[in-house]
């Protein structure tokens, strides 16, 4: 009898060094996500605070290029020679704070790698925009692309990424690809990184956690997105299929890499999406990453160097398509 493991005895070896690397860098992330401290009562006051924050933290490169897209404001990063593809990219932040410039460092590095013409796209955030404000502006850039992508950027194919709040929006976006515009047959895959797609607030997210590590994320932290993002409404409405994407039909969708740390509050989302979509015979590539918290990408160890090895060996095999 074989046991079901999620992770291999390599990267088990690791955990000593990630567990250390995690301990040693958290401060560091947390300051720069701009944790720490009694955030504002009002909610448009906190998401403000919070996005100011964000603005004046990450760093920006000259390559990019700022374009309106369908009315929405994306930022652009192009490959050196003729693109494979489009990569569709939505940031993170919850569905209330974050901007495309905060990937701009990350998406340049993949448009040299792989070839690719990457579009992250502004889209509108919640309180002040909730649901579905946020995913009508990413089905309008890509509705528009998928018309115009061939004479703009030279290739007629797509995959669709992001991170946290953003892979949510990757994942939400490529089921109404699917559903309304009928094209799913463009998108080679979709690159889902510790994603949230169960916005009824999944166990891990209320802090029932196989590891205790730190992490950024909180379940104060989650509800605050959560009321922000979907208001007004109960967890079980909070998983109808159309906001949240693991309670949806996950058949007929192109290769996905789905990659979370289980000691993150997001554990739960993708674990759940990744075994209800291989369910459905879509094909899935899950990576779980031992005692890593929300975020993990940014510690630097012997896990993380696996994780971007297997997102590599991911996008070079779905490219190659």
């Amino acid at each position: 009898m074989s046991t079901f493991r999620l992770w291999s005895d390599d990267v088990e070896a690791m955990r000593p060094e990630a567990r250390e690397a995690v301990a040693n860098g958290f401060s560091v992330l947390s300051e720069m996500l701009g944790r720490g401290g009694e955030p504002p009562s009002d909610p448009v006051e906190r998401a403000a605070a919070q996005r100011a924050h964000y603005a004046a933290t990450f760093p920006t490169v000259p390559e990019a290029v700022d374009r309106e897209i369908a009315g929405v404001r994306c930022r652009v990063l192009t490959p050196d020679g003729p693109p494979k593809a489009l990569y569709l990219h939505f940031h993170g932040g919850g569905m209330v704070v974050g901007m495309p410039e905060m990937n701009d460092v990350g998406n340049r590095a993949l448009a040299r790698t792989h070839d690719v013409t990457v579009v992250s796209v502004d889209y509108r955030l919640a309180p002040e925009h909730p649901y579905p404000a946020g995913p009508d502006d990413g089905i309008a850039v890509a509705r528009w692309l998928l018309e115009h992508a061939e004479s703009e950027y030279g290739t007629s194919r797509f995959v669709l990424g992001g991170e946290s709040a953003g892979g949510y929006m990757a994942a939400a976006v490529l089921l109404r690809i699917r559903d309304e515009l009928d094209a799913i047959d463009r998108v080679l895959g979709a690159n889902l990184v510790y994603g949230v797609y169960d916005w009824g607030r999944s166990p891990s997210q209320r802090g029932v956690r196989p590891h205790a590590g730190p992490d950024v994320l909180d379940p104060e932290g989650i509800e605050f997105f959560t009321d922000c993002y979907v208001p007004g409404r109960t967890d079980d409405e909070r998983r109808d299929p159309a906001i949240s994407p693991a309670f949806a039909d996950l058949r007929g969708l192109p290769s996905l890499l789905c990659s979370v740390g289980s000691a993150d509050h997001l554990l739960d989302d993708t674990l759940l999406l990744a075994a209800r979509a291989a369910a459905a015979d879509t094909p899935v590539e899950l990576f779980v990453a031992p005692e890593m918290p929300h975020g993990f990408g940014a510690f630097p160890c012997g896990i993380t160097t696996a994780w971007q090895a297997t997102t590599h060996a991911w996008f070079t095999r779905v490219l190659a398509a």
